[in-house]
Parts: C-alpha cells; structure tokens; sequence
C-alpha cells in the first residue's frame, strides 16, 4: 500500500496551487501513484510549510 497525505479534504486553494488537506499540487496528487518512494517522501517533508505558507497568506495585513 502507498503511503499517502490525504485526509479526504480534496479541495484545492486557486490562488497557491495545493490542495487545502493535504497541501499536494493538483500535479503531485495525479503522479502519486507512478512516483518512487524517494518523491513521495521528499513531497511529505514539504507539505506541513506549505499548509502553514498557505494559512499565513490569508491572514489579514497588520494595522499600525
């Protein structure tokens, strides 16, 4: 069995690219399956920063 990030929220963010649950490309989530398990650890190691980017981008500006 392939290891695999998804939690069943399959919704992808238009403006970063990644799905909002697992923080995967829409390119990454179709070649999971044909990736060797060197890619696949490699992409793993990133999603946590791109979820956490993600959330960062969306915060509202700081009001001085």
């Amino acid at each position: 069995m392939i290891e695999t990030p998804c939690i069943k929220v399959c919704t992808l963010d238009a403006r970063m690219g990644v799905c909002l649950g697992c923080g995967r490309t829409i390119d990454e989530i179709a070649r999971w399956a044909n990736m060797n398990t060197s890619e696949r650890s490699k992409i793993m190691g990133e999603l946590s920063s791109r979820l956490v980017a993600r959330e960062k981008s969306k915060a509202p500006a700081a009001v001085e």
